[in-house]
């Protein structure tokens, strides 16, 4: 049964749907009335829900506030499926970042 917190990041990740965006754990779980937690571990936990109670969600969407992601991950494979760019990190040879900051939801932004 999922939490009330990951029903409330499941409605985030409609919403960067719809946008087609991404969303880093800080941003959503803001946007969700909540902190993401101590490395995101809150976040995490969430994601784990959403994606057993809602399996059609774009849990995906979800990245890391480093908005990087594992070479090789089923997050990394989904991303580029989507046709979000993903880009060599220089000096780490297991992670991925992104070719365009624009493709991240930012509310404070888009409210202000």
């Amino acid at each position: 049964m999922a939490t009330t917190r990951a029903e409330a990041v499941a409605e985030v990740l409609w919403e960067l749907k719809r946008a087609d965006k991404l969303g880093t754990f800080s941003e959503i779980a803001t946007r969700a009335g909540f902190s993401a937690g101590a490395n995101g571990r809150t976040m995490v936990t969430c994601i784990k829900h959403v994606r057993k109670d809602w399996p059609h969600l774009q849990w995906w969407r979800a990245v890391s506030d480093t908005k990087l992601v594992e070479k090789g991950g089923e997050q990394a494979d989904l991303i580029a499926v989507a046709e979000f760019e993903l880009t060599e990190v220089d000096g780490d040879d297991e992670k991925l970042g992104f070719a365009d900051a624009e493709i991240f939801m930012s509310w404070t932004t888009a409210e202000a």
